[in-house]
């Protein structure tokens, strides 16, 4: 029988900790419950010593999350692990995630403590959290640079002081598949009570072997996978959840076991983080990019054609990838509406199904055939949560390669219509200067970009803006439809509304 690899999700603390990728409260909630509905086993909600935001978040997403562990990183301090267990005290199931370093570069260099220190600090501060909770997870930091036998050394103090998962990271991405499989099977070799405990990985990217090297690890005994939505993570980014589990499950037989995550709710989860952080993937990334289904060659054309499994080892929907349009029209009514997202995987409270649907209405009287990425499209449009402080209520563009382009922008404002008029050198970039002289202040567009959501001349145009005040984090706006000026100026707004709800 198959062994069950337990999946240990962070995107929501080593996965926002990358550049770019920051979540508000309301967004983080909604990643949890798509985590929770997918079957992941751990979400670490994220770094509770970090900040009263990061403390507050990981307590709302303890008590919203059913199904799920949430865990809380602490380093080997009483105050931080204090901080963890204040935040996850009352989610269903809980755990604390301790971690340091067991390298001589990272003990020398940043912790300037000795190995009799280190293990010292391990053995207090492992049961320090266990007098918490029982469930705790320790992490060797640098584990893949340490030298074996002190870190074997490490890893049994640990567990002598309760520990019931230990985390062998490959921090900076330094070793290659085979050598991390070598150390997994030390570790399995020379740490008595091993047996007793899970083993997890912990496998960063930058030299492109994140995945590969969780795969070893899982062959040589591991137990529980790290990982995030599309890879996202510092530097080169974290092991891709989507490639981990497609491998895993494709490969079944080759592994020896597989995961509790429901993968048809892949797509709709990397959608979900692309959106929130309005950071695409490649058209090439595996299992979730546009071109992973897509066969342009004749020969594999005609190969597929005869037989699918000549191209493909899995299928678009085996992942939750939408492929058939939908006979949706202005004339249909909410109840196929409701149906159709139903079907696509969404779940949703009646107050989003409610504007959803609005602008689905809206839609149809654009478009001749709507389909299932544009149904997509209009849910991730609609807010998560929080009020919209200004709408868009209409708008004027003037421009052209001989003239200076001008904006005129009508929002509403709790009851009032604010207009403004603003000039500049593109129709963009006028109407945002109209917008920051209505909400009155002076916004920086850090970055913008323009994708269609479907083929076609009538298709959604989605535009994803980052917007910052007075050098402060960005805020990514996202805005849809088929007119490219409007989806830019709704995105912009979107970007003002989070601005104020945060």
């Amino acid at each position: 029988m198959a062994r069950t690899v337990k999946i240990f999700d962070t995107t929501l603390r080593d996965g926002e900790q990358s550049p770019g990728c920051s979540m508000n409260l309301n967004e983080k909630i909604e990643v949890a419950r798509q985590l929770d509905a997918m079957g992941v086993d751990v979400i670490e909600a994220g770094f509770a010593i970090a900040s009263p935001g990061d403390a507050a978040a990981i307590a709302a997403i303890a008590d919203t999350v059913k199904n799920a562990v949430v865990c809380s990183l602490a380093r080997c301090t009483e105050k931080d692990i204090d901080a963890a267990w204040n935040a996850i005290q009352y989610a269903t199931k809980k755990r604390i995630h301790v971690f340091l370093a067991t390298s001589p570069v990272h003990m020398e260099y940043k912790l300037k403590m000795s190995e009799e220190e280190v293990v010292e600090s391990v053995r207090h501060h492992v049961a320090y959290a266990r007098h918490y909770c029982e469930d705790i997870e320790f992490s060797a930091e640098d584990a893949t640079r340490s030298d074996l036998d002190f870190l074997c050394r490490v890893f049994e103090t640990a567990i002598e002081a309760g520990a019931t998962t230990l985390n062998i990271p490959d921090t900076v991405g330094y070793v290659l598949p085979e050598e991390y499989a070598e150390r997994v099977r030390y570790v399995c070799e020379h740490v008595k009570g091993v047996e007793n405990v899970t083993l997890s990985c912990h496998c960063h990217d930058d030299l492109g072997m994140a995945v590969a090297n969780t795969l070893a690890g899982v062959r040589a005994g591991i137990g529980q996978i790290e990982c995030t939505i599309n890879g996202i993570g510092e530097r080169a980014g974290n092991a891709s959840m989507e490639e981990c589990v497609m491998a895993i499950r494709t490969r079944r037989s080759y592994f020896g076991a597989d995961t509790n995550i429901h993968t048809n709710q892949i797509y709709r989860a990397s959608r979900m983080i692309q959106t929130i952080t309005g950071v695409p993937v490649a058209p090439t990334k595996a299992i979730v990019g546009a071109n992973a289904f897509a066969h342009e060659s004749g020969i594999h054309q005609h190969g597929v054609l005869a037989n699918k499994e000549t191209y493909e080892i899995m299928t678009p929907e085996s992942v939750g990838i939408p492929q058939n349009a939908i006979v949706l029209g202005k004339h249909s009514g909410r109840h196929a509406f409701e149906d159709r997202l139903r079907a696509l995987g969404y779940s949703l409270d009646q107050s989003k199904i409610d504007k959803a649907f609005e602008k689905f209405k809206l839609l149809a009287d654009k478009k001749k055939t709507i389909k299932d990425r544009d149904l997509e499209a209009i849910v991730g449009a609609v807010p998560v949560s929080g009020a919209e402080r200004y709408t868009l209520v209409n708008f004027v563009i003037n421009s052209g390669n001989a003239i200076t382009s001008t904006a005129v922008i009508r929002l509403k404002h709790g009851d009032d219509i604010c207009e403004r008029v603003a000039a500049s050198d593109g129709p963009i970039n006028a109407a945002y200067r109209a917008l920051n002289k209505i909400v009155g202040k002076d916004f920086v567009l850090e970055d913008y970009s323009l994708n269609a959501i479907t083929e076609g001349e009538d298709a959604q145009g989605e535009a994803i803006v980052k917007i910052s005040l007075d050098g402060g984090e960005w805020v990514t706006g996202r805005g849809v439809s088929t007119d490219v000026i409007e989806a830019s100026i709704k995105a912009y707004v979107n970007g003002i509304n989070k601005f104020f709800n945060e």
